[in-house]
């Protein structure tokens, strides 16, 4: 193989060379421009530098004596490598293209021409019609409704490949988007509820998937179905298992503004006044107007003991002098999950206790907010999560999405400001009722 460079001042000039010493089968191997001459950097010109390589075994025309080029009013514009490379990659599909054209331009031109021979000349009685042949194909046996179907037929073949020459080679634009693809109608009612409730398709063609995986005898109800398909995919925390010899502690985290405070209360009430555990309750919330005062209020009704820790220090000690409960509720302040140095400074906090992690979300939250939060929380080592508000959201979609994507286990529902009433173990039942609600109203 002979492989040569060729310079000029353009990258046409340097093509032509190309063609007028290796011929018209060269293949190009590389461009580029640079800059020559000059003193010191400065007066040099740019160049473009084309490396051309032809198969020597191949013997190679002389190539004709260059064409006077035309003078233009305007200069030629340079043409660039993805211009040139656009231009090899599609010239044999070009001529295939011209070549198909002209089949169709010839097949149409003879049927007319059939058409108006016969028209002028009709065949005597008893007289058989001369046969017209193309490509060796008897047209007279071909009804004309056939004939203007196989033109159609090429037409859209042409067509096609018309449409695929200007999308073999891609060169997709930094700013520029594919545009999406079509969404195809949602089949049924439960897709188009699911839908309507905010959950993305990619997750609703999982719970579709598994919908139809269930038994048919297994739940006959819409709510049922959906609820056991929920069982499947969502990893549901169920009833809070106590340690025997040592206590179970709990930390809530999470921004700002998502109800932890309250949910701690209601959790201790459950366990302290239902369940008849006992509960000590460790508040770190110290920045929030009337935060620890709220929390006394509770304690006393509920009378059960409240500790204030202020420092590292002061949480150990105060999980220490609690060592014969139950269970120990950690109250942490709330943090905007921006706020890295914020959180930080928590999970040094937490790092001396060995604590469950529960993150606290608003249902209320947009999806992809919650993806944020819980990308920043993450550094915490989330156990389960506590979906709260669930009593100011219109649609849940949002839950199923984050629990479904980021594979979470769920602990509790809240519904409400009450306590301890507004807070239920959360169950893939209550998960379908909610997701359902709208479409039973």
């Amino acid at each position: 193989m002979l492989v040569k460079t060729f310079q000029a001042a353009t990258m046409a000039e340097a093509l032509r060379q190309v063609k007028a010493e290796l011929g018209p089968d060269a293949m190009i191997l590389s461009t580029k421009k640079e800059r020559q001459g000059g003193l010191l950097g400065f007066f040099s010109r740019q160049v473009v530098k084309v490396t051309a390589a032809i198969d020597h075994q191949r013997p190679t025309q002389p190539a004709p004596p260059p064409m006077p080029v035309p003078v233009r009013e305007r200069p030629e514009r340079e043409r660039t490598a993805k211009e040139e490379f656009e231009n090899s990659m599609l010239a044999p599909l070009a001529r295939e293209l011209r070549e198909l054209r002209e089949r169709v331009e010839l097949l149409t031109k003879r049927d007319e021409e059939l058409r108006q021979r016969q028209s002028e000349a009709a065949p005597a009685d008893g007289e058989a019609p001369k046969p017209v042949e193309v490509a060796g194909i008897n047209l007279n046996n071909i009804p004309r409704q056939d004939l203007e179907e196989i033109k159609k037929l090429l037409l859209n073949t042409l067509t096609r490949h018309q449409e695929g020459a200007a999308q073999s080679v891609q060169w997709p634009a930094a700013d520029q988007s594919a545009p999406a693809a079509a969404v195809a109608p949602l089949p049924t009612p439960l897709a188009r509820e699911l839908e309507r409730q905010g959950i993305d398709r990619e997750v609703m063609d999982k719970i579709i998937a598994t919908l139809n995986t269930l038994p048919s005898e297994q739940e006959e109800n819409t709510t049922g179905r959906l609820g056991a398909a929920f069982s499947r995919l969502i990893r549901f925390a169920g009833t809070l298992r106590l340690k025997k010899n040592a206590p179970r502690t709990i930390a809530l985290v999470g921004p700002t503004g998502v109800g932890k405070t309250t949910t701690t209360a209601k959790l201790a009430a459950m366990y302290a006044l239902n369940r008849g555990n006992k509960v000590a309750l460790i508040t770190m919330d110290i920045f929030r107007v009337g935060a620890v005062e709220q929390l006394k209020t509770y304690t006393k009704i509920m009378g059960i003991p409240l500790e204030v820790a202020s420092t590292p220090k002061e949480l150990e000690r105060a999980v220490e002098r609690h060592g014969d409960c139950d269970l120990i509720l950690v109250d942490t302040a709330g943090r905007s999950h921006k706020d890295t140095e914020k959180l930080e400074e928590m999970k040094g906090f937490l790092a001396g206790v060995h604590a469950d992690i529960y993150l606290c979300l608003s249902a209320t939250t947009k999806d992809r907010e919650l993806e944020e939060v819980l990308k920043r929380f993450s550094a915490f080592a989330i156990s389960k999560v506590v979906f709260t508000k669930l009593d100011e959201c219109e649609s849940f979609g949002c839950i199923v999405n984050l629990l479904l994507k980021a594979n979470l286990q769920i602990a509790y529902f809240t519904t409400g400001q009450r306590v301890p009433e507004d807070i239920e173990v959360a169950t893939s039942e209550k998960l379908a009722e909610l997701i359902l609600k709208g479409a039973e109203a």
